[in-house]
């Protein structure tokens, strides 16, 4: 799970990520949109790859990145867990906060 949170917590590589969602990719193709030498793009694809969120394929002498669609649903999974987790925090943190206080014998007394 670190290596996911470490994968997601840039910028370029969620981007690297959606753009290929949508499709196969060349490594050098990725590079073109980025303002990053191509040794800068196969470093953040290779965290996508060790974080299990892409796979690459060397066809001829270019190296393709598809993402692993359930490695990406996984992910939202453990994602969605801890929106619950906190979710559910937060909403015992604002009923306990709506709830009027017990008097007690440390509450300063007006007068």
């Amino acid at each position: 799970m670190d290596r996911l949170f470490h994968a997601l917590a840039d910028a370029t590589r969620r981007s690297i990520l959606r753009r290929c969602v949508r499709g196969e990719l060349s490594v050098s193709r990725l590079a073109e949109d980025y303002p990053m030498s191509f040794a800068a793009v196969q470093k953040h694809v290779a965290v996508l790859e060790r974080a299990g969120l892409v796979t690459k394929q060397r066809r001829g002498r270019e190296q393709l990145v598809r993402t692993d669609a359930e490695a990406i649903a996984r992910a939202r999974q453990v994602l969605d867990e801890l929106e619950a987790t906190w979710r559910g925090r937060v909403d015992r943190m604002a009923r306990l906060l709506a709830q009027d206080p017990e008097p007690d014998d440390k509450t300063p007394k007006e007068g």
